[in-house]
């Protein structure tokens, strides 16, 4: 039995199911055609957060940032390079704290940059502070592991 898994689109929010063996492929939705994978970040705002957040069965890993924040521009392009190593299996996204402050303020955000990922729509690991690509890869990783028996 192949295994799938269903994926939203980030632009019309269509699910689509895909093999595993199809993940590496550029996958276009099959509701408005375009890419179900950007290579990049999706860019959210407080109107799409908890759509975004909770859509599909992708975990996501959301950036906290805001543009006066020197380790956020610093760790910017560390998050990019991660979001197109690891697109395939976590969607990357990344929220501006100073444009969605209610969202930033939900989920307690002290400190910028602030990574939280989620399953499902609902958080299972917190990281605060800037990372370097190499970092946010391995610490997702661990994060998604299967917990030993």
């Amino acid at each position: 039995m192949t295994f799938s898994r269903k994926v939203s689109c980030p632009y019309c929010g269509a699910a689509d199911r895909v093999p595993a063996e199809r993940w590496s492929d550029e996958l276009e939705c099959s509701q408005c055609g375009r890419a179900l994978f950007a290579s990049r970040p999706l860019e959210l705002t407080e109107q799409d957060f908890d759509e975004q957040v909770g859509a599909g069965e992708l975990p996501v890993l959301v950036d906290f940032w805001a543009s006066w924040c020197g380790p956020c521009k610093a760790m910017a392009p560390a998050f990019e390079k991660a979001a197109q190593t690891l697109e395939s299996r976590v969607r990357f996204a990344k929220l501006n704290t100073d444009d969605a402050q209610s969202v930033a303020q939900k989920y307690g955000i002290r400190s910028i940059p602030t990574m939280i990922l989620f399953q499902g729509g609902q958080e299972v690991a917190r990281h605060s502070g800037a990372m370097m690509a190499g970092d946010i890869e391995q610490w997702v990783d661990d994060q998604l592991a299967e917990p030993a028996a």
